[in-house]
């Protein structure tokens, strides 16, 4: 899990691989280092990213102000900052899915 994740001292930096444009807004599981998640909008003009960005602060439990993405714009991998999320917190999440 350690390629996984990154704590900061401003958070956690997490690796988020995005399937846009699926049936539905999911987090899939943890898979070649990278958190797997589906959403539902297309990659067209940040709709994608803000879609990964509300889905992951809610499954974190997180404002939508502390969920960044730091990497990856306009690609399917992406780096993402979890502010203000311990890596314990994180990980503890996280072991739900493995």
């Amino acid at each position: 899990m350690s390629e996984l994740l990154q704590e900061t001292g401003a958070g956690v930096v997490l690796r988020v691989k995005v399937s846009p444009g699926a049936k539905r807004n999911l987090v899939k599981g943890v898979d070649a280092g990278a958190l797997k998640v589906a959403v539902t909008a297309p990659p067209e003009k940040g709709q994608a990213n803000e879609a990964v960005v509300k889905l992951l602060a809610g499954y974190f439990g997180l404002p939508r102000r502390e969920v960044v993405i730091l990497r990856g714009h306009t690609s399917r991998s992406k780096s993402v900052m979890l502010a203000g999320a311990s890596i314990g917190e994180v990980k503890a999440k996280l072991g739900l899915l493995l």
